[in-house]
């Protein structure tokens, strides 16, 4: 297999360096990974807000995989790392609106987890296969 090819933020997302978002591709598959609420500019949307963070998370997560030339129809696992399923509700209703007929695939999941900045309110990892 060979080495993963880092491809850089696309444009409207922060630079990966200040979030330590990571997108690579090797061949058909992409990874996104990381804490993805900042805006273009790396300001954290949202710290005290679940509802615009976890929007800001999802459109940028959109963005990520529209640079990888994926989409959420290619997601072939998305798990959540969530500081309390308190938020949930709102990573659901940001979800529904990115994704029309939510259709995420069974693989999902939620964990709660300790993330490593306290305004962070989740974190989000996503597997696609890009179609040929």
């Amino acid at each position: 297999m060979s080495e993963p090819t880092r491809i850089s933020a696309p444009a409207g997302v922060a630079p990966a360096a200040q979030y330590s978002h990571v997108v690579s591709a090797t061949g058909r598959f992409v990874a996104v990974s990381g804490q993805l609420a900042l805006d273009e500019d790396g300001h954290l949307v949202g710290k005290d807000d679940p509802a615009a963070q976890a929007r800001q998370v999802f459109e940028n997560l959109r963005r990520c995989l529209a640079a990888a030339g994926a989409g959420f129809e290619d997601v072939v696992k998305l798990t959540y790392f969530v500081r309390d399923r308190a938020h949930l509700p709102a990573i659901r209703a940001a979800r529904a609106a990115h994704i029309p007929d939510d259709r995420l695939p069974a693989s999902s999941a939620v964990q709660v987890a300790g993330l490593v900045a306290p305004e962070f309110l989740m974190e989000i990892e996503a597997f696609a296969v890009v179609g040929s």
